[in-house]
């Protein structure tokens, strides 16, 4: 049975689908023709058992049966007695003995079932069985008790007989055998063509997988992002969700690879630029160093800093590059509740440091999130960096937080409306903000965080010039207090 199961399995589905209809179909089919077969069978039996109860149905019987039975004794010989024409018949005693009425073709079968029927003498009673004769032949028996005989000359009643009657069933037989016959092959037909139409049936039906199997064959060997699958609009099977599921994911690759080769690119943009300076710095200081021509201290000490400048923003893009190219599904830590309040607190001091000219006004209120910790600080803080660094000096920035919605307002230059769509841009930077430190990737930054919190975050313009960016985060539920004690 198992090594069934496995070579079931390890068929193309087609042939799958050909077995599995062709059994559903040789299971109905064996069932209605083995129904048919017995209702038939009860029928030609129905019909044999009104004809031999019409037979025992004449007047006088017993006194026939006594006479014929007499005869019998008298000349041990079939004798005359009620006619049956063309069929078996005999008297019979409730002891057992025997005697062949008229031209009877043979002898009864005579059970112990028989004798205790006569025996009982109930003569309104019909008893029905299958038997044989003594060639061994198949026949239909009816017994019929008829009551005890009454001898006139003795006064005396004799022993209880009956009429037992048979048809020999072997042209019932041959129209049975004929049906099954019948049955067999038209079963046989059927299930030959339910099969044939099944594996029809399935090589229409996984024609779509076919061509979903070839796409996907062809993506694998040619890495081309850009097939389709024609998808009927108004299709809703199983095979059109599939193709469609399949388009949507090449797709999302095809987008996936572009941005990744644009992150490449950009990336790679961003970095010649320090590159090109730094090298062109090392290689002065090296030339001093070669020719022993001292270089002015003071510009020496600006290569320095330069340089030293140079390799602080590669390691700050470095840093940005590899948060904003880790995994969607990869995370830093642990998701949890973060206190907001903290976090942002926390970003203000390092603001306040970095922009110790400004007036940084802050309006707090408790609100709880789930977020990654390091990641939502990093948000805030690149937003409150911003700000800082776009606020003229002497500025104010206020910082606002209430209902899970954050606002940082500065007062700066602002961004033009025409800008305004590419601020969350990988490596897209302002015109007037190209000659600031930066690598353009803070506000990505910012919003992939959020969103990763399940928020959104956006940058507008505000009255009286300046920038209003506005982080909403959905709310989590507060954490029990820490009961633990030292």
């Amino acid at each position: 049975m198992r090594r069934l199961v496995r070579r079931y399995r390890s068929l193309p589905i087609r042939a799958r689908l050909a077995v599995l209809v062709a059994a559903a179909v040789a299971f109905a089919v064996a069932a209605v023709s083995v129904t048919c077969w017995f209702i038939v069978q009860g029928k030609l039996y129905q019909q044999v058992d009104n004809e031999l109860e019409k037979a025992m149905s004449g007047p006088g019987q017993l006194q026939q049966a006594s006479v014929a039975l007499n005869n019998c004794v008298s000349t041990p010989q079939s004798t005359s007695g009620p006619h049956f024409q063309d069929r078996y018949a005999q008297v019979v005693t409730e002891d057992g003995t025997v005697c062949l009425i008229g031209d009877s073709p043979g002898k009864i079968k005579i059970i112990q079932a028989d004798k205790a029927e006569i025996r009982n003498g109930n003569n309104q009673r019909l008893y029905f069985r299958n038997g044989t004769d003594s060639e061994g032949d198949d026949l239909r028996v009816i017994v019929r008790p008829l009551g005890s005989t009454f001898d006139r000359s003795t006064g005396q009643r004799g022993p209880n007989i009956g009429v037992v009657v048979a048809v020999n069933l072997k042209s019932t037989h041959s129209t049975l055998n004929e049906l099954a016959l019948i049955l067999l092959l038209v079963s046989g037909i059927g299930v030959l063509g339910a099969g044939a139409a099944g594996l029809a049936v399935a090589r229409a039906g996984l024609r779509p997988v076919d061509k979903l199997t070839e796409a996907v064959e062809h993506v694998a060997r040619t890495e081309d992002l850009t097939i389709r699958i024609p998808v009927e609009d108004d299709s809703e099977d199983e095979v059109a969700r599939l193709s469609r599921s399949f388009n949507s994911m090449t797709a999302s690759l095809a987008s996936s690879r572009e941005l990744q080769q644009q992150l490449i690119a950009d990336a790679g943009h961003e970095l010649r630029t320090p590159l090109t300076s730094l090298r062109t710095n090392i290689e002065l200081l090296s030339r001093s160093e070669e020719t022993g021509r001292p270089i002015p201290p003071a510009d020496r000490k600006a290569l320095l800093a330069s340089v030293k400048a140079q390799m602080t923003e590669l390691a700050s893009l470095i840093g940005d590059l590899q948060e904003l190219s880790r995994a969607e599904g990869q995370r830093g830590e642990r998701v949890q509740v973060v206190p907001l309040l903290d976090t942002v607190e926390a970003a203000l001091r390092r603001a306040r440091l970095r922009g110790p000219e400004l007036t940084i006004k802050a309006d707090l209120e408790p609100w709880y999130v789930r977020a990654e910790p390091s990641a939502l600080e990093r948000a805030v803080v690149n937003i409150l960096d911003n700000a800082v660094k776009f606020s003229p000096e002497g500025g104010t920035v206020e910082v606002r937080l209430a209902d899970g919605v954050l606002t940082v307002r500065d007062h700066g230059p602002g961004v033009a409306e025409d800008e305004l769509p590419h601020v969350f841009d990988r490596f897209w930077r302002s015109p007037s903000a190209r000659a600031l430190p930066g690598s353009g990737l803070g506000l990505s930054i910012v919003a992939r965080s959020v969103q990763r919190a399940g928020g959104e975050v956006t940058l507008t313009r505000a009255e009286g010039g300046g920038t209003v960016a506005t982080v909403r985060l959905p709310g989590a539920p507060m954490p029990p207090p820490d009961t633990t004690t030292a």
